[in-house]
């Protein structure tokens, strides 16, 4: 069991679900630190202004097929959480292919992210990009191609641009790749409860009985995650 990982992001490749069958002896309605998820070392910061919501972070990028995967079913569940949660989204970055920390194909992506959530455009346009890399195969890996693509959605490409190019964008970039950093996020998608409780479709499979296709073991992740929000919401009470 294997997800985007950092070692095969770094080179472009997609890697494929290498699912087990195995025993129905998993539970991840009762998650169990561990085994269906980690506690960090070091705990993270959350918005101490939430009030009883609980802070859940998604680590993912839209290079990643298993996010874009996700993507649907993940959508469905934060609909499904109301009020509970305080839901984020952190584009990651896994580099230079020929390890150039200044040329990485997807700090692109990660802008694409943020002058979308800049412009008031994400709801409309994040399955939009999921769509174009994997389902049209656009290669969103230059600011040029980024542009046109954002034009070609009706958005006006020299406001974009500015948006794009500004350095309230690529302040949130920065702090994108320092919270990669602090949380030591090593593939995608990973999820994040209050800060301090991780959990992936990568970790719950590893758990016998956490399914054998792609939307079991999707289903059984946020099964954990289910149990991680009702954790941490009984300590705000």
């Amino acid at each position: 069991m294997r997800f985007f990982q950092k070692a095969l992001a770094v080179a472009g490749l997609s890697l494929s679900l290498g699912l087990v069958a195995v025993s129905a002896s998993a539970s991840p309605a009762s998650p169990v630190a561990g085994t269906d998820y980690k506690v960090l070392d070091n705990p993270q910061p959350t918005d101490s202004g939430l009030g009883k919501k609980v802070e859940v972070t998604e680590f993912f990028g839209y290079f990643c097929p298993h996010c874009n995967a996700l993507e649907p079913t993940l959508e469905d569940w934060i609909a499904k959480q109301g009020d509970k949660i305080s839901f984020k989204r952190v584009p990651v970055d896994f580099g230079d292919p020929n390890g150039d920390p200044k040329k990485s194909p997807y700090v692109t992506q990660k802008k694409l992210y943020y002058t979308l959530e800049a412009m008031g455009k994400l709801p409309e346009m994040h399955k939009k990009v999921f769509a174009a890399i994997h389902v049209q195969r656009q290669n969103l890996n230059t600011d040029a191609a980024v542009a046109d693509f954002a034009a070609k959605q009706g958005l006006d490409k020299a406001k974009f641009v500015d948006v794009y190019n500004s350095f309230a964008v690529q302040t949130k970039v920065t702090r994108a790749t320092q919270l990669q950093n602090a949380y030591k996020v090593d593939g995608v998608p990973m999820l994040v409860v209050d800060g301090r409780y991780v959990t992936s479709p990568s970790i719950v499979g590893a758990t016998p009985g956490a399914g054998d296709t792609e939307p079991a073991l999707f289903k059984s992740t946020l099964q954990v995650m289910d149990g991680l929000v009702s954790k941490v919401a009984a300590t705000k009470k």
